[in-house]
């Protein structure tokens, strides 16, 4: 461990936390990054108004903000879109005509039994759902309630780890990335108190491969979203209905 702090203080000088949430500025790269991954959903919003005019959203872990990248689509097509969000915490939002909430789990195996989306949309929220048998019930879900979706997470191999905005902080032993945790700010968070709050911190950010995302989504396309020449995310991409 006394080494990997040592790494850790040498580089630190090159990161900074978080002060403003980068999702929120348009200016920044990661807004941008999300615009050019929007083609994607508008495409398949396109398709499905061809087939029935109408296009019911389920956003697994989305917020208001998020769709804000979309907003000329949005405020062309308004009347054909519905968008509900679904999260684990209750949520307010200011345009009730386009979206609405629902406080539950996207792995809740129960999840919406009785209700069929025309599209599942979800960006950089799998990788914080736990271990792999919830992998595996999110990504049921999202296959079971919708013949189309599009889920995105960033890549295991991309060698910056996004929540923490340290390289290569995914690729440590887990005990060592909580105790960097209760050592330093990382990206999005404070200085943690507990080791106990740190290792569930670390167990609710685990990065996933293509070839995971792949057993996972075994009827999508995998895309990928990259930068420098590398992977930096990676995108499960269901655009026709199964013939299953």
């Amino acid at each position: 461990m006394s080494s990997t702090i040592a790494a850790f203080r040498a580089a630190r000088s090159f990161i900074q936390p978080v002060a403003s949430n980068p999702y929120d500025d348009e200016r920044s790269l990661e807004f941008q990054f999300r615009s050019r991954r929007f083609a994607r959903v508008q495409a398949l919003l396109l398709d499905i108004m061809r087939d029935k005019g109408r296009v019911e959203i389920l956003d697994l872990g989305g917020t208001e903000t998020y769709w804000h990248i979309g907003r000329d689509f949005i405020r062309e097509h308004r009347s054909r879109l519905h968008i509900t969000l679904l999260n684990n915490q209750d949520q307010i939002v200011s345009d009730r005509a386009l979206f609405s909430t629902r406080r539950q789990s996207a792995i809740d195996p129960g999840l919406l039994q009785e209700q069929r989306f025309d599209l599942v949309h979800s960006n950089s929220v799998i990788e914080h759902v736990g271990a792999w048998r919830e992998f595996e019930q999110f990504a049921d879900n999202v296959r079971r309630l919708a013949p189309r979706y599009f889920v995105q997470t960033p890549n295991f191999w991309f060698p910056y780890e996004p929540h923490f905005r340290f390289p290569g902080f995914q690729y440590l032993p887990r005990r060592a990335r909580a105790e960097l945790l209760m050592r330093y700010r990382l990206g999005f968070f404070d200085r943690i108190a507990s080791l106990e709050e740190a290792m569930d911190i670390v167990h609710h950010h685990r990065l996933l491969s293509t070839r995971e995302m792949t057993k996972l989504f075994p009827d999508a396309q995998m895309h990928h979203e990259k930068w420098m020449g590398t992977s930096k995310s990676i995108m499960a991409v269901r655009s026709r209905p199964s013939q299953s």
